[in-house]
């Protein structure tokens, strides 16, 4: 399998144009999940599933450090488990779909954990700042705020459970395709490496 790449010369390439092609393709995975999630209101799992074992692969055969190249595909669990685990807490409280943190985990497995951080942080502003816009585009932006508040307080008090009437079980809730935040923050971290 590794000639395949040595074709593409993915193997010649330095440790930094790897890290571009690989945040290259979780960025060409995240645009087409998000234009899946704007169309469908979800990420299918024929796009994630496969996206999180060409992130172990990619990652396992070009970063081929270690034995057998496992260091390679340590970063690619660690990236996953890092940037899936943070989008499953979300899920647990049913405030994001499974596709979004599958999504996030097919990223995470592509990045490595460093990038992963980056791609989180930049996903966490960029949904923010769409939210807001989502709420005033609706006209819901104070009710947004009222709901926001009421969220937070149930969970801290509460703790890591869904808010009884604030989650996406709830069909009067405001859903924003969280693919598009994604697809951001991932372009972002893109643009950061490349202008380093």
């Amino acid at each position: 399998m590794f000639w395949l790449f040595s074709l593409f010369g993915f193997s010649m390439m330095g440790h930094e144009h790897r890290d571009v092609a690989l945040l290259l393709i979780a960025l060409a995975l995240a645009i087409i999940a998000a234009v899946f999630d704007v169309r469908q209101r979800r990420i299918p799992n024929r796009l994630t599933y496969p996206g999180i074992v060409l992130g172990l692969v990619l990652r396992g055969v070009l970063l081929r450090g270690g034995r057998f190249g496992l260091n390679g595909l340590g970063s690619a669990v660690a990236g996953l488990l890092l940037a899936g685990g943070v989008m499953f807490l979300f899920y647990a409280v049913r405030a994001m779909g499974a596709g979004d943190v599958k999504l996030m985990a097919a990223v995470g497995s592509l990045v490595g954990p460093g990038h992963a951080v980056v791609v989180l942080l930049a996903t966490a502003i960029c949904g923010g700042v769409m939210a807001i816009g989502y709420a005033v585009y609706r006209g819901q932006m104070w009710a947004t705020v009222r709901n926001v508040a009421s969220v937070l307080r149930f969970h801290a008090w509460a703790g890591l459970q869904a808010h009884p009437e604030l989650n996406l079980d709830n069909p009067t809730a405001l859903r924003m395709p969280y693919g598009l935040a994604i697809a951001a923050g991932t372009l972002y971290a893109l643009l950061l490496m490349w202008w380093r």
